[in-house]
């Protein structure tokens, strides 16, 4: 790149509300080969700070993308982000060249995206209809896909024009005034570029209706239609503007839009161009005269000066000859004499005349050229001139692009040193951190090893408790067995004593019967009476046996009632087991939740959470995530009071709201701290209607404990279930 090129953006881009010379422009195209030194100089310039600076850099970026070296789209790629971040600034304002710079930047990035995404296209748009077929590689789908990204594209061009008429008074001649046409330049970029989109679009929106549906390309029919209202409309109002009409000539679009619907509709279309006329010569230059031309002149100056002498001794010597006789009476001879002797003179002076003729023709011919020389001279010195004020300007814009780096060195020395501090501050920062972080893992791992304690002597109660349900049916088994046995003997014992009783009444019948035969029998007496005897022995074997047999009875109950005793007893002492088990796992966990909430207590004391910023909305969500898993602890908790033996899922509860309260509470600091006071009495009132609106089941009293939030002091100075 030439320092001429350095010297016309320098010039073309200024804060001057004029629009951009088009011999800067033009000077740039010519010089520039790509866009790195183009950006090294615009990265200079204060773009957001100066509207019509920016305004100004936005069209000659433009012009640049439209009709400079293919590399300029290249090298220009990574200051696309710029270029966006540059549009949302400039869009926070509502008046002046603000709103335009920030459309305008996007319309250029809309254009680099769309010459990225379809190479084919050139910087100018102009393609014949083999090339845009080739663009689209003869496929529908990627037909479909260009039509969207042009629609999007001239939108974009549409917003300018629409937004830089609407900002012009066109009630005045707006279109004369520096101001005006300052606005108006870069429309004509606009324009070139809306005529060749409006074209292709039209085509591929008639080449997309003879491969696919009507009713899948209604969006698309609509979206034109919306944008063909909107270009007839700029184009009419852009050609009855004095300033476009010796700079531009703007066709106007048809009548009605084109019909997709009839192919043959195709035909009737007529790609209309926008042309730029001509431009005219520069006042500055004058023609220049060839040798020829001098010489031509000259002879006309030689046939007037030929006029002018005839004029004065007559046209002709022959036809008007000088008549002596009427005056003198001269003869005939020395007439004849005196006319040879005139011609001879007069041929003299013609000779001589001729002589003076062709000095003073070889005189002008080198006074031209020596004009011609001086001109040359003067041309060079100006030249010269010209050239040393550029060089100057040149040594100028470095010297100060050396002071300007100068300062910025010296600028980026002070803040390395200030980011060097800066990095010391986080280190130490990171250090403590680093620090509370092993403190926190080391708690953690704490309380996993202490929840593998927890979890370990639950297995062991459980294994207790399989073993005590084991014994307990054994011994159910057992008892059930003497019980079976018991009333086998019993029933057998009572069986026994009937079949006693029975013989007994038999006896005692046969006894009144040898009694009252004994009367008539007085011989067999002693026999009857040997009999009684033996009957008698036996009646008291009998009630010896039914004595033993009841003393056994009695033994078998009395160990009946002890074993039930044993059993009740080890059944009470199983279960209050298993309960003081519940009860100390309940207690560890509750005292584990309350370290944990009182850890995040006191962490809001500590000065490096007070540089940390917080979210609202993200403690919305953590509220909400308590708010939740509160509700999860009173199911868990009412199944616990349900079913005391079951204490898995009031474990799990208690430890994830403990975590989720320490969350809260840290995030409600950082939010307290950092956030503007209107979204956080909000963001207040919402965790207020969210944990006070929750329905809450009792829970047991030794999961309660007492505390004051900091963030929110009025509103949860009460006791709070830890389970």
């Amino acid at each position: 790149l030439m320092p001429f090129g350095t010297v016309s953006i320098n010039k073309a881009i200024n804060t001057q509300e004029v629009a951009v010379k088009e011999k800067h422009a033009r000077n740039i195209l010519l010089h520039v080969k790509g866009a790195q030194t183009f950006w090294s100089v615009v990265n200079r310039l204060p773009l957001s700070s100066n509207a019509v600076l920016c305004w100004k850099f936005c069209h000659v970026f433009h012009k640049l993308l439209r009709d400079g070296h293919p590399n300029v789209l290249k090298d220009s790629l990574r200051y696309k982000n710029e270029l966006s971040d540059m549009s949302r600034m400039w869009g926070h304002l509502s008046e002046g060249y603000g709103q335009l710079c920030s459309i305008y930047l996007k319309l250029l990035r809309t254009k680099m995206e769309y010459h990225t995404k379809n190479p084919r296209f050139p910087g100018n748009l102009q393609m014949s209809d083999r090339q845009l077929d080739e663009a689209g590689e003869s496929d529908v789908n990627n037909f479909f896909q260009l039509t969207v990204e042009m629609f999007d594209y001239l939108e974009c061009e549409l917003n300018l024009f629409q937004t830089v008429f609407n900002s012009l008074d066109m009630s005045r001649s707006v279109s004369v005034t520096t101001a005006g046409q300052c606005r108006l330049a870069p429309l004509i970029q606009v324009i070139l570029d809306c005529s060749h989109l409006y074209d292709y679009t039209v085509k591929l929106l008639f080449k997309l209706h003879s491969c696919l549906f009507f009713d899948t390309l209604q969006g698309h029919r609509d979206r034109f239609m919306e944008q063909f209202t909107k270009l007839k409309d700029l184009f009419y109002r852009s050609s009855n503007l004095q300033y476009f009409k010796r700079l531009i000539q703007i066709p106007q679009l048809p009548e009605n839009p084109p019909n997709f619907l009839r192919a043959s509709a195709l035909s009737e279309h007529i790609s209309f161009f926008v042309v730029i006329p001509a431009e005219a010569s520069s006042p500055d230059s004058e023609p220049v005269l060839e040798k020829d031309d001098l010489m031509d002149m000259d002879a006309s100056q030689q046939n007037l000066f030929d006029n002018k002498f005839d004029d004065i001794f007559g046209s002709s010597f022959s036809s008007d000859p000088f008549n002596f006789n009427s005056q003198n009476g001269v003869n005939k001879d020395e007439k004849d004499h005196l006319i040879e002797q005139l011609y001879r003179e007069l041929s003299g002076l013609k000779a001589q005349l001729e002589n003076l003729k062709t000095e003073s023709q070889r005189a002008v011919l080198q006074l031209k050229g020596r004009i011609s020389e001086l001109e040359a001279e003067l041309a060079e010195q100006q030249h010269l001139r010209q050239q040393a004020a550029d060089d100057s300007e040149f040594l100028r814009a470095e010297l100060f692009f050396l002071k300007k780096k100068r300062e910025d060195t010296e600028k980026a020395q002070r803040s390395l040193i200030f980011f060097e501090r800066k990095a010391q501050a986080i280190f130490l920062r990171y250090s403590k951190l680093k620090e509370k972080y092993s403190e926190l893992v080391q708690s953690f791992f704490y309380l996993l090893r202490k929840n593998a304690e927890v979890t370990k002597q639950v297995s062991v109660a459980r294994q207790a408790q399989v073993v005590f349900l084991r014994e307990k049916k054994e011994l159910e088994d057992s008892f059930q067995r003497l019980s079976e046995q018991a009333q086998r003997k019993t029933q057998e014992q009572t069986e026994v004593l009937e079949n006693l009783k029975q013989e007994l009444a038999t006896s005692k019948q046969e006894l009144h019967i040898v009694q009252g035969s004994l009367e008539t029998s007085a011989q067999s007496e002693e026999k009857w009476a040997t009999q009684i005897a033996e009957l008698e022995k036996e009646r008291d074997s009998l009630l010896n046996t039914m004595a033993h047999r009841e003393e056994e009875l009695s033994v078998l109950q009395k160990q009946l009632e002890d074993t039930q005793l044993k059993l009740s007893s080890t059944q009470e002492s199983m279960g209050q087991l298993a309960k003081d088990q519940r009860k100390m796992l309940l207690l560890q966990s509750r005292k584990a939740a309350e370290q944990v909430v009182q850890e995040a207590l006191r962490q809001l004391e500590e000065p490096t959470l007070i540089s940390c910023a917080g979210s609202a909305d993200h403690l919305l969500s953590t509220v909400k995530s308590v708010s939740s898993c509160i509700e999860q602890l009173e199911k868990s908790c009412s199944q616990y009071l349900a079913c005391p033996e079951d204490v898995s899922g009031l474990l799990h509860s208690v430890t994830l709201l403990a975590h989720l309260t320490s969350d809260t509470i840290v995030h409600g600091s950082t939010t307290c701290l950092r956030a503007p006071p209107e979204p956080a009495d909000l963001t207040v009132l919402t965790v207020m209607i969210l944990l006070r609106g929750t329905s809450r089941s009792p829970c047991p009293p030794a999961f309660l404990q007492g505390f004051t939030c900091r963030a929110f002091p009025a509103f949860f100075p009460v006791q709070v279930c830890l389970c």
